[in-house]
């Protein structure tokens, strides 16, 4: 029996998904393992990304709690499909 309606856990699974992209591109724009492209190889220089760059490992954790919330939201909307 779900503690939400079901509109609750699809606005969940919304809004965490758009979390997970936004985290995702944040992550890959401030990896210092793909400062070898062109677009962010560039903008090593500017001080607005170097303080950006400090910001990486906590990125993350946004992005690990927002994956779970939108895969335990998901999984209660539709439930297990195998």
């Amino acid at each position: 029996m779900p503690f939400f309606p079901a509109i609750v856990y699809a606005r969940v699974v919304f809004i965490t998904a758009i979390i997970n992209l936004i985290t995702l591109a944040l992550i890959l724009l401030s990896c210092r393992c793909i400062n070898m492209w062109k677009l962010t190889s560039g903008l090593t220089k500017y001080a607005w990304y170097k303080r950006f760059f400090k910001w990486h490992c906590y990125v993350w954790y946004v992005f690990l709690v927002s994956v779970i919330i939108h895969a335990i939201s998901a999984i209660s909307l539709v439930g297990i499909p195998f």
